[in-house]
């Protein structure tokens, strides 16, 4: 097979704990051919198809120059027997162009994971709002007053902006109520914009759990995100500690809850985020932490990814 990986520039890649690295490095040791891209090289002419100029790799198997490019040719994305999509956010207005490309190559024969209308349909954070049943009490609103009323009710509370990644954005205000209207003003810049106002849930002591679903299936482990010394935030990019657990019943129940339905969309890959009993995102864009379960437990998450593309791939029966 060849596959095309659609992600940021290849130089830019942390070998070490890349998830797009890790899907690479399995498919070419099952034989497939590898090129990739980036979003600004999709194009798409009028009487034509949706391109894109791509680089034609090979894996080397070092850890610094770890790619050779044999060509840079410009193909049609239906070529390629499948786009993978994981392009990094923020899931800004260029990343919705590119996911109407995508749709547009899907419609002349391109098999894209994940779905880019699926994509679009689930932004990372409102996506929860479906499955209000296994979160926490949840305000979306850009209203500073009903933000005051939430916390009120419930104390000690997370507010975060609706783009965010890797915990940017994201604060907590205690009972005393200390800095709500300057974090409020900051975030909804003075109600022109919307977003998301959470119970506090204690056990982020414990970790934030990245529960992957591959295929509409639960990976048996999840990463928890351990928050370090003062902060409050548990993801990687803000100097949390990844630690690999075996899924708790909880982690169990809303992936299988939420993986048929997800998979169904197009969603190949999620990324559930869940810190205690409570679901806080649905990550659909470039959900990781594929090598760190990986090397800490010996179970083969990009081994079951590309098995379960392989599946996704198989032809329809009729």
């Amino acid at each position: 097979m060849h596959l095309l990986f659609v992600a940021d520039p290849l130089e830019s890649f942390q070998t070490y704990k890349d998830t797009t690295f890790s899907m690479m490095r399995e498919a070419q040791r099952r034989g497939y051919r590898l090129a990739a891209c980036e979003t600004r090289d999709l194009v798409w002419r009028s009487g034509g198809q949706v391109q894109a100029t791509v680089r034609e790799i090979t894996l080397t198997g070092a850890e610094e120059e770890w790619f050779v490019e044999s060509r840079t040719t410009e193909q049609p994305l239906h070529a390629f027997d499948a786009v993978i999509m994981r392009k990094d956010p923020p899931f800004d207005s260029e990343y919705f162009y590119a996911t109407h490309l995508l749709e547009q190559a899907e419609r002349e024969g391109a098999r894209v994971f994940n779905k880019p209308a699926a994509l679009r349909d689930h932004p990372e954070k409102l996506a929860i709002m479906e499955f209000a049943a296994y979160t926490s009490p949840t305000l979306v609103t850009r209203d500073p007053q009903a933000v005051r009323r939430f916390h009120a009710e419930h104390g000690d509370i997370i507010l975060k902006p609706l783009d965010g990644m890797g915990g940017m954005g994201i604060f907590r205000v205690k009972a005393d109520g200390l800095n709500l209207g300057a974090i409020t003003e900051t975030l909804n810049a003075g109600g022109a914009t919307t977003l998301m106002v959470q119970r506090f849930v204690p056990q982020i002591a414990q970790g934030d759990k990245r529960v992957l679903v591959i295929g509409g299936q639960p990976v048996p482990y999840a990463l928890a995100r351990i928050p370090q010394g003062s902060e409050v935030r548990g993801n990687l990019a803000a100097g949390g500690k990844g630690v690999a657990q075996p899924l708790s019943a909880r982690d169990l129940e809303i992936a299988q809850a939420l993986g048929p339905t997800l998979a169904a969309r197009g969603l190949l890959l999620v990324g559930l985020d869940v810190i205690g009993d409570c679901l806080t995102e649905v990550n659909v864009t470039s959900p990781t932490c594929f090598q760190e379960i990986t090397q800490q437990t010996g179970f083969d998450v990009p081994a079951m990814f590309i098995d379960a593309l392989e599946t996704a791939l198989q032809p329809r029966p009729h």
